[in-house]
């Protein structure tokens, strides 16, 4: 079989147009009873803007079934982001946040120089979960501070063309998402109710990143499925979106993000020696602080590699760390 970080991905031919990408992506056991398609981080392509980890989930049928039940475990160096197609999940942390989220509302933890957290679907959760877990890389301005939480139970939405647009993060078209976030950044999704098209105009200063969540979609000329990442390079000023039937579409983008990271288990940093302290301060049970009402034992973090980790680029270039 081959080994997912080997798979780069094709580049698209696309003229005049700047580069673009087809990323596949490769599914991951999440705990004992989700499995993940990662679409980011991947060999050649390690993020987009600030957006640094995009695992989808679902759809799934858990009518008989526990749903996500991810215990305690920590952050540091970044932010999560939670968003629902359908389910429910509630999010509890170290700073004795419990929310639950649905469809349409957004979670955003930051997690600053570290927070504990876990993500369980109730017990009497509805039949079906499907949903999407991004990470944000914090630059280094920011990855020191408190940690927060954030939900958002309304986001700006509207119309635009076939298409319902809400914009998660950052600004669309006139409207501006409530998340707080670090480094110029959007997260934005649309939803086709069956066959049409769309031309979202971009920020060319910004790379973006677009996968579909349900259905298939034609974007920037490339055929698009569930499970893979279209790259689109910075200097694109819009993006072609062509559906043939229902579907449901995430743009994501950002500043080229100019900081190198070492990226390992739930910890983003810069270094080595960053990583070994988030671990060891996590085993000593330091630093990260525990989940109140969570029936589940924290994460054990796994044992450090051999050899030193190295930082990346976000190209996926390897430096001394």
């Amino acid at each position: 079989m081959d080994d997912p970080d080997e798979l780069l991905g094709a580049t698209v031919a696309t003229g005049s147009e700047p580069e673009s990408v087809l990323l596949p992506g490769h599914d991951v056991p999440l705990g004992r009873y989700t499995t993940v398609r990662r679409m980011l981080p991947l060999r050649r392509r390690r993020m987009v803007g600030a957006w640094c980890f995009v695992d989808h989930f679902g759809p799934e049928d858990v009518r008989d079934r526990p749903g996500m039940q991810v215990p305690p475990h920590p952050h540091t160096g970044l932010q999560t982001v939670t968003w629902l197609v359908e389910g429910e999940i509630v999010h509890r942390d170290s700073l004795g946040s419990d929310q639950a989220i649905r469809p349409g509302q957004l979670n955003l933890m930051t997690s600053g120089h570290g927070i504990a957290h876990s993500e369980q679907s109730p017990p009497e959760h509805p039949p079906g979960m499907h949903g999407l877990q991004l990470w944000v890389a914090l630059p280094e301005g920011a990855r020191h501070g408190q940690p927060r939480f954030e939900h958002h139970a309304a986001l700006p939405v509207r119309r635009e063309g076939a298409a319902t647009v809400t914009v998660l993060v950052g600004r669309y078209g006139g409207l501006r998402s409530p998340a707080r976030v670090h480094t110029p950044l959007l997260g934005v999704e649309f939803v086709f109710d069956g066959p049409g098209s769309l031309r979202p105009a971009l920020d060319p200063g910004f790379e973006h990143g677009v996968l579909v969540v349900a259905g298939a979609a034609t974007v920037a000329g490339t055929a698009l499925e569930r499970g893979s990442l279209l790259y689109l390079a910075p200097g694109r000023s819009d993006a072609p979106v062509e559906v043939s039937g229902g579907a449901r579409v995430l743009l994501l983008g950002g500043e080229p993000f100019t900081e190198d990271l070492v990226m390992w288990w739930n910890f983003v940093g810069r270094s080595h020696e960053d990583i070994a302290r988030a671990r060891a301060d996590w085993t000593a049970g330091r630093r990260f602080g525990g989940v109140v009402d969570c029936a589940h034992p924290p994460l054990p973090a796994p044992e450090l590699p051999t050899v030193r980790l190295k930082a990346r680029d976000r190209h996926g270039r390897s430096r001394p760390a």
